[in-house]
């Protein structure tokens, strides 16, 4: 048995890194971009995972960091996993601009649709379930396939414009 784990740890220890960081170090915030719907979008290449730039204050323990968070994200817990953070390596080159997202909790930030691009029907055992085609982000062309009824109670003001569309 100790054998078997010898060789498992082994493995995983060759893919696995040591995240350390010091007090005053500058690190990324990792967040998931989530619809309304409660639905996590998937990642792209273009679709923001870290956000801000944030100093470390100080060391909790092996694996947790305390960090200076803005007033606009005083709704979060300030102590974070080593997992959710990015070193940031110092350039005189950037320019980082303030990012103004509202993050939850649970470290997703809100996502909210562009526009309705299509709209089909599906039958299913007799029953006729109608979705349609949403654009979640511009820039990175994110879309996916909803419920018409769910979308049409969240999101009324997408059908006015669709329903021109649909029209012509």
């Amino acid at each position: 048995m100790r054998v078997t784990q010898s060789r498992q740890k082994s493995y995983a220890d060759k893919r696995r890194r040591p995240l350390e960081f010091e007090a005053s170090n500058h690190v990324f915030l990792r967040v998931t971009p989530t619809t309304s719907i409660g639905r996590a979008l998937k990642s792209r290449k273009l679709t923001p995972q870290f956000i801000g730039l944030y100093q470390i204050t100080r060391r909790i323990g092996p694996a947790a960091y305390e960090i200076a968070l803005p007033p606009h994200l005083a709704n979060l817990h300030n102590v974070f996993h080593v997992s959710q953070l990015r070193k940031y390596v110092a350039d005189p080159n950037h320019v980082l601009e303030q990012d103004d997202v509202q993050v939850r909790e649970d470290l997703t930030m809100w996502v909210g649709p562009v526009r309705i691009l299509d709209s089909q029907v599906k039958q299913l055992r007799g029953k006729e379930i109608r979705t349609v085609n949403v654009l979640w982000d511009e820039a990175t062309q994110e879309m996916t396939w909803e419920m018409e009824d769910v979308m049409r109670r969240s999101y009324p003001h997408l059908f006015t414009d669709f329903s021109r569309i649909e029209s012509t």
